[in-house]
């Protein structure tokens, strides 16, 4: 593909479904490149892309070192005079079946931890590392939750995850903070979606956890944002003139 110097790259994860594709298609733009990163390809994002420039990595995250060696590969490959801005959105995320952990298998637990966790702090490192040289601004956006910052019985998998994410993206800003051209890196917490996430969640067993019916009040009372609404929030969030000022950030932020 020839690609104008303009050229904005984004490269998403979990971008075959909920808010992650809907930022994949709302991204899609002729001076864009997007690269979603997910296990299965979305066909409304493919059918979406000759508005702009999309590949679709099919790629497992609970196995995150090969996905960040390629993207570090790919990175190193291109004309870094090809774009004018790269951005990584970590925004893949697993809950498993809401409990207490001794009620959830270890592959499950791993899983959750390798996806939510693991392959963002990897993709973290293959992106600084691969563009450290460009001469473009770069950002990282990772999806945390209000759920790094405060405990939820039933969600210790999850609450892990996110609260890992969130010191990670604090750690990293500190770093950047001290070289040339630093990358401005924010852990950003999307408010409350109506996405499969919910339904689990709303839909979990009350005995094994406790928050069940207020999962299931947001619904009922229609307080959760749509996929499409979410993603333009957060990305109208990436696009502020002070994306980095605050590490820990929520889109409800003024």
């Amino acid at each position: 593909m020839n690609t104008p110097a303009s050229t904005q790259l984004f490269i998403i994860t979990g971008s075959s479904r909920g808010m992650g594709e809907a930022m994949a298609r709302q991204l899609l733009a002729p001076q864009h490149q997007v690269i979603g990163i997910a296990r299965a390809e979305s066909a409304a994002l493919a059918q979406a892309a000759t508005l702009g420039g999309l590949e679709q990595w099919r790629c497992d995250l609970s196995d995150p070192l090969p996905v960040a060696e390629r993207l570090q590969s790919w990175l190193m490959d291109q004309d870094a005079k090809r774009f004018g801005a790269v951005t990584l959105i970590n925004n893949a995320g697993v809950v498993t079946e809401p409990g207490p952990v001794d009620g959830v298998s270890l592959a499950e637990l791993s899983r959750a931890l390798r996806v939510g966790l693991e392959a963002t702090l990897l993709l973290s490192s293959a992106f600084l590392s691969a563009t450290r040289d460009w001469a473009v601004p770069r950002k990282i956006l990772n999806i945390s939750s209000g759920l790094g910052r405060r405990a939820m019985a039933g969600s210790a998998p999850y609450c892990a995850a996110k609260a890992g994410m969130d010191n990670l993206s604090r750690a990293m800003a500190l770093d950047e903070a001290e070289r040339a051209n630093g990358a401005r890196i924010v852990s950003l917490a999307p408010g409350i979606i109506d996405t499969d996430m919910q339904l689990q969640l709303r839909s979990g067993d009350p005995a094994r956890f406790p928050d069940q019916a207020r999962f299931a009040g947001f619904k009922r009372d229609g307080q959760l944002d749509s996929p499409e609404q979410a993603a333009a929030k957060v990305l109208r969030y990436l696009a502020r003139a002070d994306f980095g000022s605050n590490v820990l950030a929520d889109v409800r932020d003024a």
